[in-house]
């Protein structure tokens, strides 16, 4: 078999067992710092090479002890797992480099954390098993724990068990509805739970749609879908500004795992089960839609409100894939990447603000002076721009591309929901901006004049970079979409993912 599948995974995990022994103190941050480097740059060379192999149409499928897929634990890499490896690696650059400007000795365990939060987001997308879905759902979320509480106090620590004892809760549901899964259909194995779900017989239906209700329960919590979306904006806000960047791609975990089951599971082969849970998904993202811009503009902390931009583009999402045309999942596959390097360019511009403006922090209610405000206004003026989906940038195309796609019969309350929340969003931001950086505070001769906070050069290329990548996305428009559309034409055709991982078993496999 090829290894390069498991690469990905294998890669950090070994650069977090690195970041652990290297952590004593006679080694030193940079030496710290150089281990995540490295770890990451031959990460990133794995994943285009992965990348590459899957440009095609090839899946790489790995069994590992070379069990059955069947049976034992299989590893699948097509052009959507590639897709979202390589938003995963090109987000860590930005978030490992703003982290390097200091804040990561802050931080215990900041770099095998952050290399272990790498292992469990690449192993949900390579993962073609649903019980280690859940395995590395546990990964990731575990490391998260870590990276958002360490160094944490107060408020921060509070929310931050909010957050934990949430999403321990959303695990548990997901370890019942996995449990009732192997009793309905005797597999945990995605192909051929896609076999199976297609011959259920009647008996079982009710259980079965029972069980898959729950899964889908648990992923759109986990994708801050309405009405479980409460517990993202001040989890994200009292992050740390680098780990919070890498936080904006953990809801497209839940999203794709969405993706991956609605179209392998409940494609239109897939009988009584065809379609299962689309329209309430569909309507679901829509008011989330509404009540994400409604966030955006009642927000009175500019990162409460970049988080509810995240929770605004996880809406958009939802709906373009539940509607599941090719034009809509093609158009949610370039807004994916576009609204995930935006958020996170968002939260580092917010925190450089935020120490720019001393006492009054990021609140927008409170007029306060800010130093060598320009570099952080031009750079909240680009992310505003490309979030908001004003042309000419990748936001723009993105939503363009998913309205000019929605089937007629959903294109009135789409189309309203979409350009209403975009105008919710441009308002939000626009009186951000204003009160930001417009309004100037009446200088009081009793107190001394503010000093210009220091500007690390490191924290300033980790924003542009990642604000760079909406530009390219923006400039390399149509090639990528063109590989958006591939991997919209693979997802309609789930047979071709189902007959490559169950020829690569061993026990179909020619002498």
């Amino acid at each position: 078999m090829n290894h390069l599948a498991i690469l990905p995974i294998l890669i950090p995990l070994l650069g977090a067992s690195l970041s652990l022994f290297v952590e004593h103190r006679r080694f030193g941050p940079k030496v710290q710092r150089t281990v995540a480097w490295t770890s990451l740059g031959a990460l990133l060379v794995a994943v285009l090479m992965v990348f590459a192999r899957t440009a095609d149409g090839l899946s790489l499928v790995y069994l590992l002890g070379d069990w059955p897929s069947r049976l034992g634990i299989v590893l699948v890499a097509d052009r959507l797992s590639a897709w979202m490896l390589l938003t995963t690696s090109l987000l860590a650059i930005g978030c490992l480099l703003h982290a390097c400007s200091g804040w990561d000795r802050r931080a215990p365990h900041f770099h095998a954390l952050f290399q272990f939060q790498l292992v469990g987001l690449n192993g949900a997308f390579l993962t073609g098993d649903i019980f280690n879905l859940f395995v590395f759902f546990e990964v990731m979320l575990i490391a998260s724990y870590g990276l958002l509480l360490s160094g944490g106090r107060g408020l921060r620590m509070r929310i931050g068990l909010h957050y934990v004892v949430f999403n321990v809760t959303a695990s548990t549901l997901f370890l019942i509805a996995l449990g009732l899964l192997y009793a309905t259909l005797g597999s945990l194995n995605m192909a051929e739970i896609a076999e199976r779900v297609a011959a259920l017989p009647p008996s079982h239906l009710v259980l079965a749609k029972a069980t898959m209700g729950l899964l889908l329960l648990v992923f759109c919590a986990k994708a801050a879908l309405m009405p479980l979306y409460l517990w993202l904006p001040e989890s994200y806000a009292r992050a740390p500004a680098a780990v919070a960047a890498l936080f904006a791609v953990m809801t497209k975990v839940g999203l794709y795992a969405v993706l991956r089951i609605q179209m392998l599971w409940f494609g239109e082969d897939a009988g009584a089960m065809a379609g299962y849970g689309r329209d309430w998904l569909l309507w679901a993202g829509v008011v989330t839609l509404v009540l994400g811009g409604l966030g955006v503009l009642a927000a009175v902390r500019l990162r409460v409100l970049i988080s509810y931009l995240v929770v605004v583009s996880a809406a958009t999402l939802f709906i373009a894939f539940a509607t599941a045309t090719p034009q809509t999942l093609s158009a949610g596959l370039y807004y994916l990447p576009h609204s995930t390097f935006v958020a996170a360019a968002l939260f580092l511009v917010a925190d450089l603000i935020r120490r720019r403006r001393g006492g009054a922090s990021d609140r927008k209610e409170v007029i306060a002076p800010m130093p060598g405000k320009e570099t952080p206004a031009v750079l909240f003026l680009i992310g505003a721009v490309s979030v908001a989906g004003l042309p000419p940038l990748s936001g723009f195309l993105a939503k363009a591309a998913l309205l000019a796609g929605m089937p007629p019969q959903y294109t009135a309350v789409v189309w309203t929901a979409v350009l209403g929340s975009s105008l919710l969003v441009i308002m939000g931001i626009a009186r951000g901006g204003i009160r930001l950086f417009w309004r100037v505070p009446q200088p009081d001769p009793d107190l001394p004049p503010p000093r210009k906070a220091p500007t690390r050069r490191v924290e300033l290329l980790a924003a542009c970079l990642l604000l760079l990548y909406g530009i390219g996305m923006t400039v390399f428009a149509a090639p990528l979409m063109r590989h958006t559309d591939a991997i919209a034409s693979d997802l309609l055709q789930p047979s071709g993912y189902v007959e490559q991982v169950r020829a690569t078993s061993p026990e179909i496999r020619k002498p």
